[in-house]
């Protein structure tokens, strides 16, 4: 009876903690404080492209002015000016396949050391390497379809 009682518990403790770390999206924004003041140089940098972006067209349009008076025979003079700003790409955390062999490892480990009473550490062991490589492969599945790999 407390061999079934103790499996039991294992069982829905590992349960509860599947359950538990589902990552489910959430729609409501996040604010973070900024402490090290990040977001000021990320404007006063954004500033200080603009204002390069500004003069590099001013003198570009000065430039044009000046050779449009200087030739009357030519009559197209074309420039443009474009800043391109890349695009962070921001980090999606820890990948569901590594998560999931975290927590396959640990619960394996677990079950392992409990299952094999006569030497517990080579359970705890081989239930880890088993549990763990079982969750890889749940959350590499996830991963794939996320579109995370």
């Amino acid at each position: 009876m407390k061999k079934t009682f103790t499996l039991l518990t294992i069982v829905t403790s590992i349960a509860v903690l599947f359950a538990a770390c589902k990552s489910g999206t959430s729609t409501a924004p996040v604010s973070h404080e900024d402490t090290v003041g990040f977001a000021a140089f990320q404007q006063m940098k954004l500033q200080q492209e603009q204002e390069a972006a500004a003069a590099l067209y001013a003198k570009s349009m000065a430039a044009n002015n000046t050779a449009a008076k200087k030739s009357a025979s030519k009559s197209g003079s074309m420039s443009s000016s474009s800043t391109n700003n890349a695009e962070v790409a921001k980090k999606k955390g820890m990948s569901k396949s590594a998560k999931y062999a975290i927590i396959g490892g640990t619960g394996g480990a677990v079950l392992g050391a409990v299952i094999n009473k006569r030497n517990r550490v080579a359970g705890g062991v081989i239930g880890g390497v088993l549990g763990g490589g079982l969750g890889y492969g749940i959350g590499r599945k996830q991963d794939k379809k996320d579109g995370r790999f």
